[in-house]
C-alpha cells in the first residue's frame, strides 16, 4: 500500500526551525556584542536589564526546547534541522548561565550580607596562553555596600612557590610587563579589573597567589585573599 508523504507539512517545519535558529542567533550575537560595554555602565541601571534579558532568553530556551522535542516526535525530522535546534539551545544555555553570573555579581554589591561589606578581593582567573609558562590573569576589586563615593588605594600581588627545594615568594611586578610597582592603584566605585599576563621563571613551581588590597583615606581599609594556583589553572 503506498501513502503520499506530506512534503508540504515537512517543509514548513523544516523552514520553521532554520527561522528560530537564525532569530536565536541574533539575540546570542547582539547580546554577545552589547556585554563587552555594559560593565563600565552604571550598576544600578544594568540589574534591570539584566533581568528582563535573562528572562526574554529563559522564555526564547522554553519555546526553542518544546520545539526540538516535537521535532524529534516527528519521523519526517530533517537532520540538519535537529542539529541546529541542539546548538541554539547549547548557545542558549552558556548565554543565561553567563547573565545569571553577571546578575550574582551586581546583587552582592548592591545588597551584601553583613559579613561582607566595604573593599573586596572578589576574583582571581588565569588562562594558560602562547609560549611556555604564560598566562593571563585578571583581578577583580570589588566595594560592597557603600557604592556613593569612591574608594582608592593599591594592590599587591605575590605568587609564592619553590625554586630548587626552597620556597620563593616572587611579586607580580618580577613577572608581569603590565605591572611597574610593587603596588597596582584603583580607585573605583563599584569594581575594578586588573589584567595582564605573566611569566614563570622555567625553574619555579607556583603554589599559591596572594593578593593584598589596601585603600586609604576616609576608607582605609584592607583586604586580603589566597588563591590555590593549581585550583585556577584547571577550572
Amino acid at each position: 500500500m503506498i501513502v503520499p508523504r506530506r512534503q508540504g507539512v515537512r517543509l514548513s517545519r523544516v523552514v520553521g526551525v532554520l527561522f528560530l535558529c537564525v532569530l536565536c542567533g541574533l539575540v546570542g550575537y547582539g547580546l554577545g556584542w552589547s556585554q563587552g560595554g555594559y560593565r563600565i555602565a552604571d550598576v544600578a541601571q544594568s540589574r534591570p536589564s539584566l533581568a528582563g534579558e535573562l528572562a526574554r532568553l529563559k522564555a526564547e530556551y522554553d519555546e526553542v526546547r518544546q520545539q526540538m522535542t516535537r521535532l524529534e516526535r516527528s519521523h519526517a525530522i530533517d537532520q540538519e534541522a535537529l542539529r541546529s535546534a541542539r546548538n541554539t539551545m547549547a548557545e542558549l544555555d552558556g548565554t543565561i548561565a553567563s547573565l545569571e553570573s553577571d546578575l550574582t555579581f551586581y546583587r552582592n554589591i548592591m545588597a551584601p550580607s553583613e559579613v561582607s561589606k566595604g573593599l573586596q578581593v572578589d576574583q582571581l582567573s588565569l588562562r594558560q596562553v602562547r609560549g611556555e609558562g604564560r598566562y593571563g590573569f585578571k583581578l577583580v576589586l570589588t566595594q560592597v555596600g557603600d557604592n556613593k563615593s569612591y574608594i582608592s588605594g593599591v594592590v599587591a600581588v605575590n605568587i609564592i612557590g619553590a625554586r630548587k627545594g626552597e620556597q620563593e615568594v616572587i611579586p607580580l611586578r618580577d613577572l608581569s610587563q603590565e605591572v611597574e610597582d610593587l603596588g597596582v592603584r584603583f580607585r573605583f566605585r563599584y569594581f575594578q579589573d586588573v589584567e595582564g599576563t605573566l611569566t614563570l621563571p622555567e625553574d619555579f613551581e607556583p603554589y599559591e597567589i596572594q593578593v593584598v588590597a589596601k585603600a586609604e583615606g576616609a576608607k582605609a581599609s584592607q583586604a586580603e585573599r589566597t588563591f590555590d594556583w593549581r585550583q585556577l589553572t584547571e577550572s
